[in-house]
């Protein structure tokens, strides 16, 4: 009986002992000293998404070039989150938790279900690109997406008869003004070009005899059974990255105030944007369009629907903004022998 009293006393004592280990590990001020530059890029980097509007522009567009590639910045959590484990650090661990939750708020919402399966129409839009190697095949697997509207951009003359040729039977309607093109099953009629490369203060400081043709954005009205429908369709300017200008965005940012003035003084209150805009809608530099306009992939997309370079796409450089008409659905269509991957959505009235 004595022998008993005493191993249980002893097992008592080895569980009291046991907690106390573990209370003292737990209360050391290593694992929380630990790390703390690793903590510090933690709070860095969720302060950097979350104050991404606060990034100034100047010099070279850097704020611009922050909200290009904002979802990517992402990807810096896992890496510190790896570093932080290996380093047995709890204020790293700690810290993370910062640009979690800046992300999520920022754009968990993209990836809940929004999409419905019925509209009244669907409108599709695709850079086809220059050197494209085969533009029949590329025209057949657009006629292909039943898109009811077809917005082409980067036409060519050497190509676009054979874009004229291949959709014929599907699109009996089309349009082509320069480098941009549209194709309906519906009838069209008001169609006239926007100057996206000549407009504003920033371009009269262009030599006449260097300005760009206004032949990269069109304006014209769909038919519709609920009535016209007014589509815009636009190539902008292209975006650089050099060590001597930053991120240059002068060219497309022209474009992006022509589209903005011509869409505030549309007097049809249903207006659809279909093109190459050259950047995203979480860029400051497209405030003048998205204050009017809403993007069809963030209200009725799953995922960020990247669409440039298409092998491996990184941006979402190709858009469909409504106004007036509601989006159903939104999604990335097949690639084709372009550098971009096509865009449709769906939308109702």
């Amino acid at each position: 009986m004595v022998g008993r009293a005493e191993s249980g006393q002893g097992g008592v004592g080895r569980r009291r002992a046991g907690v106390r280990r573990v209370i003292l590990i737990g209360s050391r001020p290593e694992p929380w000293r630990r790390g703390l530059v690793l903590a510090a890029l933690a709070l860095l980097l969720g302060l950097l998404m979350l104050l991404h509007a606060k990034i100034p522009n100047r010099p070279g567009n850097l704020g611009s070039l922050v909200e290009t590639f904002l979802p990517w910045f992402g990807l810096g959590v896992p890496v510190l989150l790896v570093v932080a484990l290996w380093r047995r650090s709890a204020s790293a661990m700690a810290a993370l938790l910062l640009p979690v939750v800046v992300w999520v708020h920022l754009f968990g919402g993209r990836f809940i279900g929004k999409s419905q399966p019925v509209a009244d129409l669907t409108v599709a839009s695709h850079n086809v690109g220059a050197a494209n190697p085969d533009p029949a095949g590329t025209a057949r697997k657009l006629a292909a997406s039943r898109a009811d509207v077809l917005a082409l951009e980067e036409l060519i003359p050497q190509t676009t008869g054979t874009y004229e040729k291949e959709l014929a039977k599907t699109y009996p309607y089309h349009t082509v003004l320069g480098t941009v093109g549209l194709w309906s099953t519906l009838p069209l009629s008001d169609t006239r070009p926007i100057d996206v490369m000549n407009y504003g203060p920033l371009a009269e400081t262009i030599p006449a005899g260097k300005k760009t043709a206004p032949n990269r954005a069109l304006r014209t009205t769909v038919a519709t059974d609920h009535g016209p429908l007014t589509v815009y369709v636009a190539h902008l300017g292209s975006v650089r990255v050099n060590p001597k200008a930053g991120f240059w965005t002068a060219s497309r940012n022209i474009g992006v105030q022509a589209l903005a003035e011509a869409i505030a003084a549309e007097k049809n209150t249903r207006v659809v944007l279909l093109g190459d805009l050259n950047g995203t809608m979480d860029d400051r530099a497209f405030a003048g369009i998205t204050a009017q306009m809403h993007s069809a992939q963030n209200a009725a997309g799953d995922g960020f629907g990247f669409t440039w370079p298409a092998s491996f796409p990184v941006v979402r450089a190709d858009e469909i903004l409504v106004r007036g008409v509601e989006p159903e659905s939104s999604w990335v269509l097949p690639a084709t022998g372009s550098d971009h991957l096509p865009v449709a959505a769906g939308i109702s009235w």
